[in-house]
């Protein structure tokens, strides 16, 4: 929005700026913020930063924690969720007394991501397109602890509400897909949300009911470079919380809310350019794929099982990820499939827009790391030409879960488990190493963190349905 700190000194007074809120994500892939009075965003603090607590986010040791905070002028938006005029930047972390980039900030990594590209010579720069399925209830509860362990949400859209309010306008399991109202009853909270986004620099391609009966979801952006694709992404999360918050509603992006209904994926739609041309495009090719659309499958399906640990990098990721509903659990391409981890969109067919989809992530990845890592999978696929069909990731067109088990057995599967997403990634992480984009030490604290907070503490709590299956033995 800003190129320079006259311009935003400018905004601030024909504004009535009060407060400038300085936005970061964290490791784990969670805005943070600090504010302060408009009166002290000076041009110091654009230079220098503001200074933080980077052990308490993932970023350094206790003994080391101090970082600084440098706002990106380019981000700054007016926030519509606070009562007094608020203008937003998005910063980057840097080392509080040389200002050297933290080797830990996602939105770093990803900005090296897109260096590396050019720098490889694949391509000047690549397009991406997350799809946004989540989950907004009327009311939401846990407990956990020594004796008790439950949740609870509610929607009054559910088919379980058809006994109050009476009205009977509800929505069955598994048949929200393309609702209309009164059965719909968030169609005024995603046009609010749409209007927040536009205000906010987000166009939108559209909004509507996804399959979830009971409060599912779905918004769209258009395409955008990869970094900025990732700050939309995370707008995008932010505007539907809140906007649900300020209604008495909850929205969640936790891939699997409720046993038995449709999961929420984020899926990545992606394609590269060279000087404006589309390289994915082939107007003979499968799917109008050429070569470099086809090797770039190779990659991301090659090194799918470790992507998962950063694109899938939560318990709750693989209860998503099972049979029976559109979310792949196979890994192979195929053209308008749904099961497919790679589908290549059949609705777009012109030389600008032919594009692949990787299906698999899912709302607990943190944007920048998750769309890195894709990105230097892809690279590394057209880099050493994998050909997806020659290591036997298809095209396979047909619907697998009806498939004989035969058939099925000659089809890799994803990884069924964080734990062994994250074994894969421990295994298989040199791709994402090159041109210094990642490195050895994030990727081990990422793999270690996310073994003892999750999996280990998720595998050792007794679950309510193993009480309902072994109390009375």
């Amino acid at each position: 929005m800003f190129r320079t700190f006259a311009e935003v000194g400018r905004h601030m007074a024909d504004h009535g700026v009060r407060m400038v809120d300085l936005k970061f994500v964290d490791l784990w892939g969670r805005w943070r913020h600090v504010t302060i009075p408009a009166a002290q965003f000076t041009e110091r603090v654009v230079t220098e930063g503001i200074g933080f607590d980077g052990s308490a986010v993932g970023f350094r040791p206790v003994a080391a924690g101090d970082m600084a905070l440098v706002p990106e002028l380019a981000t700054g938006i007016m926030d519509p969720f606070w009562d007094v005029p608020t203008l937003s930047f998005i910063c980057a972390s840097v080392e509080a007394d040389t200002h050297i980039p933290n080797p830990y900030d996602p939105r770093i990594i990803t900005t090296r991501a897109e260096h590396y590209l050019r720098e490889s010579g694949v391509a000047d720069e690549s397009r991406w397109g997350p799809e946004f399925e989540f989950y907004v209830f009327d009311s939401a509860t846990f407990e956990n602890s020594v004796n008790r362990a439950s949740y609870r949400v509610e929607s009054s859209e559910a088919e379980w509400s058809a006994s109050e309010g009476g009205h009977a306008h509800v929505i069955p399991l598994h048949g929200g897909y393309h609702a209309i109202g009164p059965t719909d009853r968030l169609f005024n909270l995603r046009a609010e949300i749409s209007l927040f986004l536009e205000q906010m620099g987000v166009p939108v391609k559209y909004h509507h009911h996804e399959v979830g009966g009971p409060g599912q979801v779905e918004l769209e952006i258009p395409l955008a470079g990869l970094v900025a694709a990732a700050d939309m992404g995370m707008l995008v999360k932010y505007v539907c919380k809140q906007t649900a918050f300020r209604h008495g509603q909850t929205a969640t992006f936790m891939p699997k809310p409720l046993y038995g209904e449709a999961g929420s994926g984020m899926h990545f739609h992606q394609h590269l350019f060279r000087a404006g041309r589309n390289l994915f495009f082939d107007p003979d090719g499968y799917g109008l794929l050429g070569d470099v659309g086809r090797w770039y499958i190779g990659g991301l399906l090659r090194h799918a099982p470790a992507l998962l640990g950063l694109t899938n990098p939560s318990t709750n990721s693989y209860r998503r990820l099972v049979p029976g509903f559109e979310a792949p659990v196979h890994s192979f391409y195929s053209l308008a499939n749904r099961s497919a981890a790679v589908r290549i969109p059949k609705y777009a067919t012109t030389a600008d827009t032919v594009r692949i989809e990787f299906r698999p992530p899912d709302g607990t990845c943190n944007m920048y790391l998750a769309m890195a890592a894709q990105l230097m999978a892809g690279i590394d696929g057209v880099l050493r030409r994998i050909d997806p069909s020659e290591q036997g990731y298809g095209p396979f067109d047909e619907d697998v879960f009806s498939a004989s088990p035969d058939r099925l057995g000659a089809i890799r599967l994803l990884p069924t488990s964080l734990d062994d997403a994250l074994a894969a990634l421990e295994a298989d992480h040199q791709f994402l190493l090159q041109g210094g984009v990642f490195s050895e030490g994030l990727i081990e604290r990422w793999i270690r963190a996310k073994r003892e907070r999750e999996v280990k503490a998720v595998a050792a709590r007794p679950h309510p349905y193993e009480v309902f299956l072994y109390f009375d033995v």
